[in-house]
């Protein structure tokens, strides 16, 4: 019985070794199109790999998906994020919690889990091709099972029982056409996590200042999202960034990504608190320059330049402050407006929202619903995750089940 399994990321690597594990007898071959195995892998947070996150309930997990939330519940009852540090456990790679939630090896260092797997791949007797991509699959009718011709790059053809797609997102829509044409619906693709880009902020010259909780809302929109955020010399970045462009893809997409945003400092403090803080402030500290005395722990020089958003003059102490540069201020802290003209998205670790539409795929064992024998795992599906170790998580689990699910059905 042959198992090929098309796609050399994470997702490719646990469904071969899931299929070869459970099934001894089958022979399972994995096909990579570049000569990079894993490569998602290895640039995963900042070259540590956020293998999973440090939630163990399945609902509460799934709700950090803009997109697959629903289907993916059941998928994490049977393989969730305690069977993922289970696994690697078992393999001699030990995971640790951060602050945050974001799960790493304890070396810090991705090369561990890549050893892992590659290592696990060779025990189980999966067999690796690199430089060999898929051009088509073309299903073979006829027998008792219905089986495969795969295309490959090279001009040749093998020929499969099972067949595993993890080929991962893709950012162009015709990357798809080889699954449309086995009658496939697609949600068209557009890239999540990016970054916003500010051309006109007045905050250029602050890259490198963050602050750890800021409130990023979309004007006129009910989209927020709070958590980290980065200054950059090209707008704004951090968890808080790449969350909210995650739950607004589509939206930001239909808008050419251009739209505004409003940004709140201090998210702990209502309005009306602020102004009593500010009040507070100018009577226990009337002879103090308010641009060179930040309050609410922001970083001096954010502080001084939201002082010069709402126009207060360098020297001015807080007794001289009027009322309307009061105002001004609290604007500033609470809702500063920023126009988003563009994005970017890093590409070696690039998400797409869309692909293979999840109404026509068994999420029991990842399946097609079209075509026997076919499998789909990981992001070429219409699944994502924000950041912390959920798209990792979704890819362990969707190729799991399918590797599991190709085992039985090869025995």
């Amino acid at each position: 019985m042959q198992v090929v399994v098309i796609g050399g990321g994470a997702a490719g690597f646990f469904g071969a070794i899931a299929c070869a594990q459970a099934n001894p007898k089958a022979q399972v071959m994995l096909l990579e199109k570049s000569n990079k195995l894993l490569a998602k892998v290895r640039v995963s947070g900042g070259g540590r790999c956020n293998v999973t996150h440090h939630c163990f309930e399945p609902a509460a997990f799934a709700n950090f998906y803009p997109r697959g939330a629903r289907q993916l519940k059941e998928a994490f009852k049977r393989f969730g994020a305690a069977d993922t540090i289970t696994w690697f456990e078992q393999r001699g790679v030990k995971l640790k919690a951060e602050a945050d939630g974001r799960m790493f090896p304890l070396t810090d260092n991705s090369e561990t889990i890549i050893h892992c797997l590659l290592h696990e791949a060779k025990r189980t007797g999966v067999q690796v091709r690199t430089n060999t991509g898929v051009t088509g699959i073309e299903p073979i009718t006829g027998g008792s099972q219905q089986k495969y011709t795969l295309h490959l790059s090279s001009g040749q053809s093998i020929t499969a029982d099972k067949v595993l797609v993890c080929t991962g997102g893709n950012p162009k829509t015709t990357g798809y056409d080889w699954l449309r044409a086995l009658g496939h619906p697609i949600q068209e693709p557009v890239p999540s996590l990016f970054t916003f880009n500010v051309p006109g902020s007045p905050f250029k010259e602050l890259q490198g200042v963050s602050v750890p909780s800021a409130r990023v809302r979309v004007a006129g929109q009910k989209l927020a999202y709070e958590g980290p955020l980065l200054i950059t010399h090209w707008g704004y970045s951090g968890p808080a960034v790449l969350k909210l462009s995650a739950w607004g893809a589509r939206l930001f997409h239909d808008q050419q990504y251009q739209f505004t945003i409003l940004i709140n400092w201090i998210p702990t403090l209502t309005e009306e608190t602020l102004r009593e803080h500010l009040q507070q402030y100018r009577q226990a500290h009337p002879q103090k320059v308010v641009a060179t005395n930040p309050l609410f722990g922001l970083p001096q020089r954010l502080w001084k330049a939201l002082a010069h958003l709402a126009d207060i003059p360098a020297e001015t102490k807080w007794a001289e402050l009027p009322g309307k540069n009061t105002n001004k201020l609290v604007e500033a802290l609470h809702r500063a407006p920023f126009e988003v003209k563009g994005k970017t998205t890093f590409k070696e670790e690039f998400v797409t929202c869309g692909g293979v539409d999840l109404s026509q795929v068994n999420m029991r064992t990842m399946e097609s619903r079209l075509q026997p024998g076919l499998y789909f795992a990981g992001e070429v599906l219409d699944i994502d995750g924000i950041t912390g170790g959920f798209n990792f998580q979704a890819a362990w689990t969707t190729g799991y089940l399918a590797g599991l699910a190709m085992a039985a059905a090869a025995d």
